[in-house]
């Protein structure tokens, strides 16, 4: 009897050693799990996501058995028509990925197929408290489920020419303090093409614009909301609120007399050959400010710029735009989802997560990494205007409220015509001021410029 006994005890050590490795949902260090992992980062950031995920290929991810397979996708329209395909089931579709950036609204294109997984099962509620709830809010989809992990968010901000701005400064009194506002900005803009408009005398209206805005549509969406009201309503645009007509007036009007660029593109291609030197944009777009302007006539001059607080119109709150997408998990087998949830955690830690920000001008997700450990970290980055963005950003988590955009049918075929819209019409009126100013003063040609301009474009 008592062979028998240590024979039954013998057995299940055994058994136990044998099975010890597989004691996390199946995970097993012998036996790795891959996991395919897309993304859309380009440049400095792709060269980071690599590296880190490689780091915790030979770390945790040996440790616990899982091997992240990475596949970096050319951009994020690329990346949305591809998951776009796989949720619609489209012939040629390529195989659902076990973890993804996404942007909200490719996830609720997921989500409503089924094909993601509730990442709140994966974490407990205090896990889920380390991060910054409005983080958290906006990956939450359906009410109550967790489809999009926050790993790196971003908002806008005002990037500034500083070397230029303050010549400009010296000469007409201009200071930092007027592009806290839209309506400082329109005036330095005024002021700004008067001033290069003088440093070509013989050619007058030849002036420089000042500002440009990288998303139109953002801007309308935060100066309403600023000014207290809801540009979209039920998924349909309200052009017949005062806010509105505002904000279209700040844009409008100083584009037609030449103080903003109409531009299809970003500020920061305008700003390598001077043709700008203010703008409001996503924190992500520092990476692509060149420090050296290259001018018309092929001299070139190093800039420093300054980064700034997102800009509110007089009266209004402070409210700047949340932007950023995060990681979605597809949904697989339960040992997939947890090995998943592993990484998401390992990445967003607070040193693994400000290490990702501090060289790719995004924005940490934790409590802990937005809070003393970033300003601490601050000095140690290398790159200046990296060093400016975290100080503003910090700044404006202390000051302002985000706003988070609805999502609604049709959201990205509306956001591309309302904006090519108001740039066309922006565009006739600038061309019929310039003609009218042939044979008319200023006002007069502005006046019969933009007659029912609005009106028309409201129709």
């Amino acid at each position: 009897m008592k062979r028998t006994f240590l024979v039954v005890i013998s057995l299940l050590l055994l058994f136990s050693v044998q099975t010890g490795c597989r004691n996390e949902r199946g995970l097993d260090p012998k036996n790795p799990v891959t996991l395919t992992l897309w993304h859309n980062y380009g440049g400095q950031m792709k060269e980071t996501m690599d590296s880190m995920v490689d780091e915790f290929n030979e770390t945790l991810g040996t440790e616990k058995g899982i091997i992240i397979n990475v596949t970096s996708i050319s951009s994020s329209n690329a990346l949305h028509e591809k998951l776009v395909m796989i949720a619609n089931g489209d012939a040629g579709a390529p195989e659902m990925p076990d973890i993804t950036t996404a942007n909200p609204k490719t996830a609720v294109i997921l989500a409503e197929k089924g094909l993601l997984t509730d990442l709140a099962s994966q974490f407990t509620q205090e896990e889920l408290a380390d991060y910054l709830p409005r983080f958290i809010e906006e990956g939450t989809l359906d009410t109550d489920r967790l489809y999009i992990f926050p790993i790196a968010k971003s908002t806008e901000v005002t990037f500034l020419n500083k070397t230029v701005f303050d010549r400009f400064s010296r000469d007409t009194g201009a200071s930092y303090e007027d592009l806290s506002t839209f309506e400082g900005i329109a005036n330095i803009a005024a002021l700004y093409y008067d001033w290069t408009d003088a440093q070509t005398p013989g050619t007058p209206n030849d002036g420089k614009a000042f500002y440009h805005s990288d998303s139109l549509f953002n801007l309308t969406q935060i100066g309403c909301r600023q000014l207290g009201s809801d540009f979209i309503n039920a998924g349909h645009p309200d052009y017949s609120q005062d806010a509105f007509r505002r904000v279209w007036s700040f844009f409008f009007d100083s584009a037609v007399r030449g103080h903003f660029a109409v531009f299809d593109g970003y500020a920061s291609d305008l700003f390598k050959t001077g043709e700008i030197i203010c703008s409001t944009g996503s924190t992500a777009g520092v990476l692509f400010f060149d420090p050296v302007v290259t001018y018309p006539d092929n001299t070139t001059e190093n800039v420093a710029l300054l980064i700034l607080p997102y800009p509110s119109f007089t009266g209004g709150e402070k409210i700047a735009m949340q932007r950023g997408g995060g990681m979605v998990v597809s949904s697989t087998d339960e040992t997939k989802a947890y090995a998943a949830s592993i990484f998401l955690k390992w990445f967003t830690s607070p040193e693994n997560n400000l290490r990702f920000v501090s060289s790719t001008g995004y924005l940490p997700v934790t409590q802990e990494a937005f809070g003393d450990m970033m300003t601490k970290e601050i000095n140690s980055i290398q790159d200046k205007n990296i060093q400016s963005l975290l100080r503003t950003s910090i700044k404006m988590q202390a000051d302002y409220d985000f706003y988070i955009p609805p999502l609604f049918d049709g959201v990205d075929i509306f956001q591309k015509t309302y904006t090519e819209e108001l740039m066309n019409n922006a565009a006739r009126s600038r061309a019929a001021y310039l003609e009218l100013l042939k044979t008319t003063d200023e006002d007069t040609a502005f006046r019969e410029a933009t007659k029912n301009a609005l009106e028309s474009f409201t129709e």
